[in-house]
């Protein structure tokens, strides 16, 4: 520790200088990873011709286009979170995508002025924590929506409070496609429009964040409180009485 950060220090009592780290540029630039961006998708909705839906297998084209890989999550038979057992096939699934993926894609119809319930359950069974992994902490995020008639962005700034708290990077951009009845053809097939040519741009957004972050998210996301935290709790384990 430089003599200048240490007299800064003298002056925060509060702060414990064996878990303080001044935040170095250099870890910041280690060489990239050569494979594919891995992105989960997620949609809100079992309707036979959901557009939630469409608009995710769009968005997987555009990623792949992009040199992604991607792969989409099914919600059919998904329990309602606690209904049923971690050990539940389609819970087992989800949360191997999660683990599996370095960034994901959030889309959900508005209903009702909000996110589906079927967008929520499966965000739900996605722990914040898996023993000492938290599977979405540090991984890159983008959001749209689908809407049955005007604009509106309810569900997408809903899904941007989620992925805070999921710790995630969610990227500044993001679709709202109004009135997407008319967006997709009988092929299911997004039309051209201004509302397609976001989605490109979301993507390419995606993509260029998850290639900037992955490789140093495990720096990003460590944090002072925790490593603090960490060192308290080794402590109490390690002078823990011995049992007599």
């Amino acid at each position: 520790m430089s003599e200048s950060v240490t007299k800064h220090l003298a002056e925060l009592p509060q702060v414990h200088p064996e878990h303080f780290r001044v935040p170095d540029p250099a870890r910041l630039q280690r060489p990239h990873s050569t494979h594919p961006p891995r992105i989960l998708l997620l949609y809100g909705s079992l309707r036979p011709r959901s557009f939630s839906r469409l608009l995710v297998e769009e968005a997987a084209r555009l990623l792949q286009a992009m040199g992604a890989e991607a792969r989409i999550f099914d919600p059919s038979g998904l329990p309602l979170p606690d209904d049923a057992p971690d050990t539940h096939v389609k819970v087992s699934e989800l949360r191997d995508l999660t683990q599996w993926c370095e960034g994901m894609v959030w889309c959900s119809p508005e209903r009702h002025g909000a996110m589906t319930g079927i967008m929520k359950a499966q965000i739900d069974w996605i722990p914040l924590g898996s023993g000492a992994v938290r599977p979405t902490q540090g991984k890159t995020l983008a959001v749209m929506q689908v809407c049955g008639g005007s604009q509106s962005f309810n569900a997408v700034n809903q899904l941007r409070v989620l992925g805070r708290w999921m710790r995630m990077l969610t990227i500044p951009n993001q679709s709202s496609v109004a009135k997407a009845f008319q967006e997709f053809g009988d092929d299911g097939r997004m039309k051209p429009s201004s509302y397609h040519d976001r989605v490109v741009d979301v993507m390419e957004e995606l993509v260029k964040f998850t290639w900037l972050t992955r490789d140093v998210s495990p720096y990003l996301v460590d944090r002072y409180s925790e490593r603090k935290e960490d060192a308290e709790q080794l402590m109490k384990r390690v002078n823990l009485p011995k049992a007599v």
